[in-house]
């Protein structure tokens, strides 16, 4: 068993995710390192951050510089030299996300579904690419990623209850195929899986100094040598479709499962609605991941309703166009204690759709409007109201111009500790490369601040 639950309040659970790369205290956040890298920031200041995990994309790493040279490299912990676990995802939900951007720039997408995978048109150059399960897979273990998703349709919203239930069938035969091409994959390569020469190969990089004190004794009796699986819930925004698609997952066995589709579009009320009919349905002992996911208050949600896994792009986007989050004061002695206001308090942010923010670090160019849209709402209206435990702090205000305080004066961050408010509205005005990382630094660390909270650390 890879995943072990220490303590269960209520829905929430707080345990470890055992990995072939290291130990993960749960729930988790983690940074996304799209191309092999977490923007701006290195894998010593992830580190420094405490981030004990990172997110790669299976797409781009596999368009550019191809998995296959990662895997001449040593793998990707070894490439962007991060001895902790990566997480990829499968790649579908760029296939189909950036399609729309071939679209516009060669006039047409290529984007097309059959039972065998998804042809494509790369955005970047035009070439025509072919992504099914079974790659899906193979690229994943090329990368040598420590947690692999199944290769999934992500359906657009809105869409009715035949498309979704069409959708949802795909992906279950594609999980399928994923799940028999793995095991065939491991078996086929049971010698670089075997316990002992992992154990044995730990024990010797460990001694030469080359792993850190995120790994696992070689003695723990929960050692992992292999990928762990993860099957993907879609069904859209129906009920009956999530629980079926949930419940045909668990009998094909995975190691853990995610709840995918929650990030495309669809109004955030849906996916508190979404929590309630999955979560309660997931295997206690396998860990439970919300791709995509999001908003301080939204993490808040759903490790509630019993989630152990995030990823999203907030914290590093966000504080590339100026938005730094901070915690209320006043709330901030209530969140040990898990005492959020949050459930019938959903922020204007969310409730209006203008603001939804996808879920890309290549979306910049997109969301310009959106951005602009934001930079015009007062600060008070992208949090929960007084009773949120945060605020967003937009550094490009005038007003900073001349604040020699920290962004928090009792923030422990890089950059609270060495730098003003008044020096990071310079930088940003400036356009001073700097500020991209200072800034990332702070959120990061107030993302990852959030989630030890939330596990009672």
């Amino acid at each position: 068993m890879s995943f072990e639950l220490s303590k269960q309040i209520g829905a929430r659970r707080v345990g470890k995710l055992y990995t072939k790369n290291g130990v993960i205290n749960t729930p988790f956040f983690m940074p996304i390192a799209t191309k092999g890298a977490v923007k701006n920031l290195s894998p010593e200041d992830l580190k420094k951050l405490g981030a004990e995990i990172v997110l790669g994309n299976t797409y781009h790493l596999w368009l550019r510089p191809g998995d296959e040279l990662i895997a001449r490299a040593g793998g990707l912990h070894q490439f962007m030299h991060w001895n902790r676990p990566i997480l990829t995802d499968s790649g579908g939900y760029q296939v189909f996300s950036l399609g729309a951007r071939a679209k516009e720039k060669y006039g047409t997408s290529g984007v097309k579904i059959s039972e065998e995978g998804v042809s494509f048109t790369d955005p970047i150059d035009g070439k025509k690419y072919f992504m099914s399960p079974e790659k899906s897979i193979e690229v994943q273990l090329n990368l040598g990623s420590d947690m692999i998703m199944v290769f999934d349709e992500c359906p657009p919203f809105p869409c009715s209850h035949e498309q979704a239930r069409k959708s949802m069938e795909l992906t279950l035969r594609w999980a399928a195929r994923c799940y028999a091409y793995f095991q065939q994959r491991i078996k086929q390569e049971s010698e670089k899986y075997d316990k002992e020469k992992v154990i044995s190969h730990q024990s010797s990089v460990r001694n030469e100094g080359k792993l850190d004190d995120s790994l696992p004794m070689t003695d723990d009796s929960r050692i992992v040598t292999r990928p762990l699986l993860f099957g993907i819930v879609q069904g859209s925004i129906y009920e009956d479709l999530r629980k079926e698609c949930t419940q045909r997952l668990i009998e094909i066995g995975f190691d853990g499962y995610a709840i995918g589709g929650v990030a495309v579009g669809e109004p955030r009320q849906h996916l508190y609605e979404i929590l309630d009919w999955v979560a309660p349905l997931l295997p206690e002992d396998k860990p439970r991941y919300l791709m995509g996911l999001g908003r301080p208050e939204e993490l808040v949600k759903a490790v509630e309703a019993g989630m152990d896994m995030f990823d999203c792009v907030i914290p590093t986007r966000e504080g590339r166009h100026g938005r730094l989050f901070i915690w209320n004061k006043q709330a901030e002695f209530q969140i040990p204690n898990f005492k959020f206001q949050i459930n019938d308090q959903i922020s204007n942010f969310q409730k209006n759709s203008k603001f939804q923010i996808l879920n890309s670090e290549e979306s910049d160019n997109d969301i310009k409007k959106t951005n602009a849209d934001i930079e015009n709402v007062p600060c008070s209206m992208l949090h929960d109201s007084s009773e949120a435990f945060y605020e967003t702090l937009n550094i490009a205000n005038e007003k900073f111009t001349e604040d020699f305080t920290p962004i928090e004066s009792d923030c422990q961050c890089e950059t609270c500790q060495n730098f003003t408010r008044a020096y990071l509205h310079h930088l940003l005005k400036t356009s001073e490369p700097l500020y991209l990382k200072l800034a990332s630094v702070h959120n990061l660390h107030f993302y990852l601040t959030l989630m030890k909270l939330l596990r009672n650390e």
